[in-house]
């Protein structure tokens, strides 16, 4: 998996430099004007002259020497980090770890969502069953009624049966986007329960190897590597894990929205009076056209389409083969 570099300013600590680099910029500005007159008056004595401009030659030599100014900025970068740190949570391992406590949270609801759902599917199912059982009734009472020539009960009982029919439809349509979120429900549920174990374990690991990382690279030789033009391995390995914990964090939040999505649906079905909602299947025939989910992938167009039929008399539909590569692997390998 391929990985941008996030910017310095995208992060946390890039909103404590933007705050702080303003601030500085307009004090700084503010000082001028005040004391201008002073500084003004101070230029005029040699010995003031030469040290504003040794102060002003270090400042440019800061500026345009390449060294110099990474070490500047490399200094400037941890300290905003460390400010940061004091009241937001940065650490990218923490961070992971409240990701998969959040992602096992999300599994007992929606192991609890998809309970719910099948017994719904069962009550449509048995009240579809019903419907046509007494479609059947009513035909055959039309057949009678008209070998009798009862046309009053010929034409009521042609009236009931053309009205089954027609929630029969609706009811038919309505199991089939059950069907349908269902087997997604399913699918994200067994695709979130390997990827909260396999991430658990991964956080394992890579809390120690960044511990190893960051006693084997302290700070000086960190700031000594920004020198030479090298990369700082404790931020590329930090770089990576935020990468991970940012991936992670839009599957959880996607994995909530459809159960958000889930639960709306369901509460939007009435099976007892045979009444439900367009609301709650325009929301899942939007979410169908959406595009590539980050759980499913390529799967959810193929889960969408339906193409396999749904036994629901089975403990949980066929499992499917699972990705087993760890989809993080590649680009921690490649740091």
């Amino acid at each position: 998996m391929e990985y941008k570099q996030k910017s310095f300013w995208k992060r946390p600590e890039g909103v404590t430099g933007s705050i702080v680099l303003a601030g500085l910029i307009g004090g700084g500005a503010f000082l001028l004007y005040t004391f201008l007159g002073s500084i003004i008056a101070l230029a005029s004595n040699t010995l003031y002259l030469a040290a504003m401009l040794v102060a002003l030659g270090a400042l440019i030599y800061v500026v345009l020497d390449p060294k110099a100014r990474n070490l500047s900025w490399y200094m400037y970068k941890s300290a905003m980090r460390w400010i940061t740190g004091l009241f937001v949570k940065i650490d990218p391992i923490g961070i992971l770890k409240s990701y998969v406590e959040d992602l096992k949270d999300n599994l007992g609801k929606m192991n609890k969502q998809i309970t719910k759902l099948r017994s719904q599917m069962h009550q449509l199912r048995e009240q579809i069953h019903n419907n046509n059982k007494q479609i059947e009734t009513s035909l055959g009472q039309v057949q009678s009624a008209k070998d009798t020539n009862q046309e009053s009960i010929m034409v009521l009982k042609s009236r009931q049966a053309g009205r089954l029919k027609e929630s029969n439809i609706k009811l038919t349509d309505l199991y089939r986007k059950m069907e349908i979120l269902y087997k997604v429900l399913n699918r994200m549920y067994e695709s979130s329960e390997v990827m909260a174990e396999d991430i658990t374990d991964q956080v394992k690991l890579k809390e120690q190897e960044r511990t190893a990382i960051h006693a084997s690279h302290s700070a000086m030789r960190s700031a000594m590597s920004v020198i030479k033009g090298d990369k700082d391995q404790r931020a590329v390995f930090d770089e990576a894990l935020e990468y991970m914990a940012d991936d992670i964090s839009l599957k959880v939040g996607e994995m909530e929205q459809f159960m958000e999505l889930s639960e709306n649906f369901m509460s939007s079905v009435d099976l007892q009076n045979g009444v439900f909602e367009e609301e709650g299947i325009k929301m899942l025939e939007k979410w169908e056209n959406q595009g590539v989910s980050r759980i499913l992938g390529k799967e959810k167009d193929i889960l969408v389409a339906g193409d396999k039929p749904l036994i629901l008399d089975s403990a949980r539909p066929e499992r499917e083969t699972v990705e087993t590569n760890n989809p993080y692997d590649d680009f921690f390998n490649e740091k």
